[in-house]
C-alpha cells in the first residue's frame, strides 16, 4: 500500500532524529543536552525578519506539561509548543529532569503538525495560513540553531518543507475531475484544461495569500512553481498508460508543448523526460499513420460503391467533373501538417512524409481496383460507356488537383513531392491514354474506309468518325485545364494523322476529274475536323494548313503545276519523305509521267536545300 505524504515527511524527519551526517560520517545524533540563548544579531536580521522571529524573553521560565504541549501541538499552537519545548529542553538540560525520550516525540510531533500545515495550505478551503508564519520562523530558528552547532540541532528542514509543499500540490492534482474516456471522448483534452486552470489558480493564490506567510529567502513563489512542474509531470506521465487515441496524443502534446501554465512555461522542456515525450510524440505519429491508412482504405470503398451502383461523378461549381475522395485526402493531410505544425514542426514534417510515401503505394492499389470494376461499362450501353469516360475524367481532374494541393510540402519534404508527383503524373497519363485507346478502337474502323472509292462517293464514314468525337469532346468539356488541352492536342494530332495516313496506303487512285472531287471532299473535311478540335480546345495550330496543301496538290490540274505548292509543304511539314509524297501523287493519279518525275526531282532538291534542320513539330514520321 503506499504511504501517505504525511507519513513520507515524518519518516524523514523521524530519520534525522536518529542519526545525523558529521565529516561524511553517519553518527548517532546527541541529546538536547543544551540549549543556546537565542541570538538577535544585525547580521541575522538581515535574513530573518522581525516577523519571523521570537524573542528569547519568550521562553517560559517554566515549561507546561508534556501532555500541554502535545496538546498546544494538536491544536495548531505551534508558537506555544516550540517555545514550551525549547524551555523543557532547558530544563533537561540542568539535569533537574530527564525528559529526553519525551521531548524527541514531542519534536517528532511538532515536525509532523507543521508539514500536514504546510501541506494543507495548499488546500483553497485552508485557514491556517497564519500558522505557516510560526512554521517559518521555526524552521530558521532550527536552521541557525544547526549553523551554531548547537547540540541536538538537526538537518534537513529546508528540505523537508519543500517535500511537504510537492505533496500539498499533489494534492491539488488529484481534485481535478478525470472523467473516463467511456464517459467523454475528449476526457483527456477536458481535464487537462481544468489541470491548467488548476494550477494558474493555486500559483495565483500563492502570490496573493501565501508569500506574506515566509521570509523571501524561502523563494516560496519558485518552490511552489517547482513543485507544481514536478507534480504535473509525474501526473502526466500517469495519464500517458491511459492514452490510445490520436486525438488524446495530441492534447498531451498540446498541452506540454502549448497550454502550460504561463508561470511553468521556463520549465517546460523537462516537463517529463525527453525519452517520455519521444514516446509520446512516436505513439502520435503511429496513430496518425494508421489513421491515414485507414481512411485511404475507406475512401477507396466508397468510390467502390459509386462505380457499383453507376452513379454520376459529382462536379464543382464551375462545371468540371471531381472525386470528393481526392478533396478529402487534401483537407486530410492539410488538417494533420497544422495541427503537428503547432506543436513540433519535425513531428509534422515525420506524419506528411509518411502520408505522401502512404499515397505512393495507395494510387497504384487504386487504379488496379478502378480498372477491374469499371471495365464492364464499355461493354454494356452507350450511356454506360459515356459514364465510364466521365470516371476516367474525374480522376484526371481530381489527381491534377492533388499536384497542385501538395505543392505546398515541397521545400518541407521534396524527395516524398517529387516521388509522388512522378506516381500521380504516371497515372493521369495512363487514365488519358486509356480514354485515347478507347476513342481509337472507336474511330479506326471507319478511318480505314477514307481514301477509297466508297468514299468519295458517301461521307458516312467520316460522319462516324466526327459523331465519336464529338462524343468525346462534349464530355471532355468537364476536363479541368491543362489536361483538357493535352487531351484535345493528342486527340486532334491522332485524328489527323490516321487521316492523312489513308492516303499513303495506295487504297485508290483518282481517274479523269476525279482527283478534283477528292481534293475538294478532302479540304472540306480537313476543315470540318480543325473546327472541330478549336471548339475542343486545341492550340495544334501548325496542323491547320495541312489539309488544303494536300488538297491544292491532288486537285492541282496540271502535275507541272504541283512544284510551285511544294515549298510551304516543305517548308511546313519538312520530315514528309519521298516516298509519302509519290503516295500523295499516286492518290491523284497512279500513271507515269515525265512531269510526275520532275516534281519528284524538284520534291529532293528542296529537301536537299532545306538540308537536317531540326523543326519545331513532326507529323509524317509518326505515319508508317
Amino acid at each position: 500500500m503506499e504511504k501517505s505524504p504525511t507519513s513520507n515527511v515524518k519518516n524523514i524527519f523521524r530519520r534525522f532524529s536518529i542519526f545525523r551526517k558529521s565529516d561524511g560520517h553517519i553518527k548517532k545524533t546527541p541529546s538536547r543536552r543544551s540549549i543556546k540563548k537565542l541570538s538577535f544579531e544585525d547580521k541575522d536580521k538581515e535574513v530573518t525578519p522581525q516577523k519571523f522571529e521570537f524573542k528569547a524573553k519568550e521562553i517560559p521560565l517554566k515549561p507546561c506539561s508534556v501532555l500541554q504541549i502535545k496538546t498546544y501541538i494538536e491544536t495548531d499552537m505551534l508558537k506555544e509548543a516550540y517555545l514550551n519545548l525549547l524551555s523543557l529542553e532547558k530544563l533537561e538540560k540542568s539535569a533537574l529532569v530527564n525528559k529526553e525520550k519525551e521531548i524527541n516525540l514531542l519534536y517528532d510531533a511538532l515536525r509532523h503538525k507543521m508539514f500536514a500545515i504546510v501541506q494543507n495550505s495548499s488546500d483553497v478551503t485552508s485557514h491556517n495560513k497564519e500558522q505557516l508564519v510560526y512554521v517559518a520562523t521555526i524552521i530558521l530558528e532550527e536552521e541557525k540553531r544547526e549553523r551554531e552547532g548547537e547540540p541536538g540541532a538537526m538537518q534537513g528542514w529546508r528540505e523537508a518543507w519543500r517535500d511537504a509543499v510537492l505533496n500539498g500540490v499533489r494534492d491539488t492534482l488529484k481534485k481535478v475531475p478525470l472523467d473516463s474516456s467511456e464517459q467523454n471522448a475528449s476526457w483527456l483534452a477536458v481535464h487537462l484544461g481544468l489541470l491548467g486552470k488548476a494550477v494558474g489558480e493555486d500559483l495565483e493564490r500563492v502570490k496573493t495569500e501565501l508569500l506574506s506567510s515566509y521570509p523571501a529567502d524561502f523563494n516560496v513563489f519558485e518552490t511552489y512553481v517547482s513543485c507544481h512542474h514536478e507534480a504535473v509531470g509525474e501526473h502526466l506521465k500517469r495519464l500517458l498508460e491511459k492514452v490510445t487515441e490520436l486525438n488524446d496524443y495530441y492534447a498531451l502534446l498540446d498541452f506540454i508543448m502549448h497550454s502550460y501554465p504561463s508561470d511553468l512555461q521556463a520549465h517546460k522542456k523537462d516537463l517529463i523526460m525527453e525519452e517520455d515525450l519521444n514516446k509520446i510524440k512516436t505513439s502520435y505519429c503511429h496513430c496518425h499513420k494508421e489513421e491515414f491508412k485507414l481512411k485511404l482504405e475507406n475512401f477507396s470503398t466508397l468510390e467502390t460503391e459509386v462505380w457499383k451502383k453507376k452513379k454520376s461523378p459529382e462536379r464543382t461549381e464551375d462545371g468540371f467533373l471531381t472525386s470528393k475522395m481526392h478533396m478529402d485526402i487534401c483537407e486530410l493531410i492539410a488538417g494533420y501538417a497544422g495541427n503537428l505544425e503547432k506543436i513540433d514542426e519535425n513531428l509534422g514534417k515525420s506524419v506528411v512524409s509518411f502520408c505522401l510515401d502512404e499515397l505512393n503505394q495507395f494510387y497504384p492499389r487504386f487504379e488496379k481496383e478502378f480498372s477491374q470494376h469499371t471495365v464492364s461499362l464499355l461493354t454494356s450501353d452507350l450511356l454506360d460507356c459515356c459514364l465510364w469516360v466521365e470516371y476516367h475524367i474525374t480522376y484526371i481532374n481530381s489527381l491534377s488537383s492533388l499536384k497542385e494541393n501538395l505543392q505546398c510540402y515541397k521545400e518541407s519534404c521534396s524527395a516524398q513531392v517529387e516521388k509522388l508527383e512522378k506516381e500521380v503524373d504516371g497515372l493521369t497519363l495512363r487514365l488519358k491514354q486509356t480514354l485515347m485507346d478507347h476513342l481509337k478502337s472507336e474511330v479506326k474502323p471507319y478511318m480505314d474506309g477514307m481514301m477509297t472509292k466508297k468514299w468519295l462517293k458517301t461521307d458516312e464514314d467520316f460522319k462516324e468518325v466526327i459523331s465519336r468525337v464529338e462524343n468525346f469532346s462534349g464530355l471532355c468539356k468537364s476536363m479541368r485545364a491543362p489536361s483538357a488541352q493535352i487531351f484535345a492536342n493528342d486527340l486532334y494530332y491522332y485524328v489527323a494523322k490516321e487521316y492523312v495516313s489513308q492516303l499513303m496506303k495506295k487504297k485508290y487512285s483518282c481517274k479523269k476529274t476525279k482527283n478534283e472531287d477528292a481534293a475538294i471532299k478532302l479540304k472540306e473535311q480537313w476543315n470540318e475536323l480543325r473546327k472541330l478540335f478549336v471548339e475542343m480546345g486545341s492550340s495544334l495550330k501548325w496542323l491547320y494548313p495541312l489539309g488544303n496543301y494536300l488538297s491544292d496538290i491532288i486537285g492541282m490540274e496540271t502535275e507541272k503545276n504541283i512544284k510551285d505548292l511544294l515549298n510551304p509543304l516543305v517548308s511546313n511539314y519538312p520530315d514528309i519523305s519521298k516516298k509519302q509524297l509519290s503516295a500523295v501523287l499516286s492518290f491523284r493519279d497512279n500513271g507515269f509521267s515525265l512531269e510526275k518525275h520532275n516534281v519528284i526531282n524538284h520534291f529532293t532538291a528542296l529537301k536537299r536545300d532545306a538540308g537536317n534542320t531540326n523543326h519545331e513539330h513532326s507529323f509524317f514520321t509518326d505515319i508508317e
